[in-house]
């Protein structure tokens, strides 16, 4: 596996168990982290804030279906599940463009799909 590869699969198992640290040990100063129509985050300090969203309870449920590297892009495809706090379950594919520089997340670009059933 490649060194972004590697940063990016860091970043998934330390997003699916909350630990803050370790997410951001994975990241630039200057990240930008975007939801297309929905945020678009500059930095560590709001990046970290999105981490836990105050919808959500619990920590989600990350599977990586496939992971495409060219230059320092790595686009990652996969699954999400998370329990809202109302009670209903996100249950979600999304496709995540990362950008890295030096072996670190510069820009993530995330689309997210909801399932219906």
């Amino acid at each position: 596996m490649s060194k972004n590869k590697e940063t990016i699969q860091k970043y998934m198992d330390s997003f699916q168990e909350s630990d803050h640290e370790k997410i951001l040990s994975c990241l630039t100063e200057d990240v930008i982290w975007e939801m297309p129509g929905v945020y678009l985050h500059h930095g560590k300090e709001e990046f970290d804030k999105e981490i836990e969203n105050e919808n959500f309870t619990g920590k989600p449920k990350i599977t990586i279906f496939r992971m495409t590297e060219e230059n320092n892009v790595v686009i990652a495809e996969g699954n999400v599940i998370g329990s809202f706090k109302n009670g209903d379950v996100l249950n979600a594919d999304f496709c995540d463009v990362f950008e890295l520089e030096n072996g670190l997340v510069k820009k993530l670009v995330s689309y997210l799909m909801q399932k219906t059933n």
